[in-house]
């Protein structure tokens, strides 16, 4: 009679962790820790990305006149642009300045609703911008208007990048 070999469970048990130290026990911050570490965590507002956004609509707005002198591209990549621009404009009004946003201040869950509520409204606005394209700019051009929004969307890289700097610690 053979013995079958027994089979345990790799997982960690509760208070046996793999690196073998003790669990430490949670202590919460002070009112003036907390104060010290939210100084040192980078502040980003949505309004960077939109200034971010503004800025590279203009430039390749303004690269589309010089590389092609036609009104219908330079309309379309502005247009590409702002379907962009104008659905993030609306969401971060909607997350820092509409009634909404200060009524539910601080409460975590309603800030994630509000968070989905506006994302919803951004991406409905952006396809129903792309929907009317054909009908709002005359001569449209599919192809400078999709160059104007991936332009822009690339906003959010550089938001990302140069708006989440820590600031210096005086600490």
């Amino acid at each position: 009679m053979t013995t079958k070999p027994r089979v345990t469970s790799t997982e960690p048990t509760p208070g046996s962790w793999e690196d073998g130290g003790e669990e430490l026990e949670f202590k919460p911050l002070s009112h003036e820790e907390a104060l010290r570490w939210r100084a040192t965590q980078p502040r980003f507002s949505p309004w960077t990305v939109v200034g971010w956004q503004v800025l590279l609509a203009v430039l390749v707005t303004v690269l589309a006149w010089f590389l092609s002198t036609r009104v219908s591209v330079v309309a379309s990549v502005s247009y590409g642009a702002a379907v962009v621009l104008v659905p993030t404009a609306l969401m971060a009004w909607g997350m820092t300045s509409s009634a909404l946003s200060r009524l539910f201040a601080g409460v975590a869950k309603a800030s994630l609703a509000g968070f989905f509520l506006w994302e919803g409204v951004k991406l409905l606005l952006a396809l129903a911008m792309l929907w009317s394209a054909p009908r709002i700019v005359t001569d449209l051009n599919w192809l400078a208007l999709v160059a104007g929004l991936v332009v822009v969307l690339k906003a959010y890289w550089l938001g990302l990048l140069f708006g989440s700097r820590r600031p210096k610690s005086k600490l």
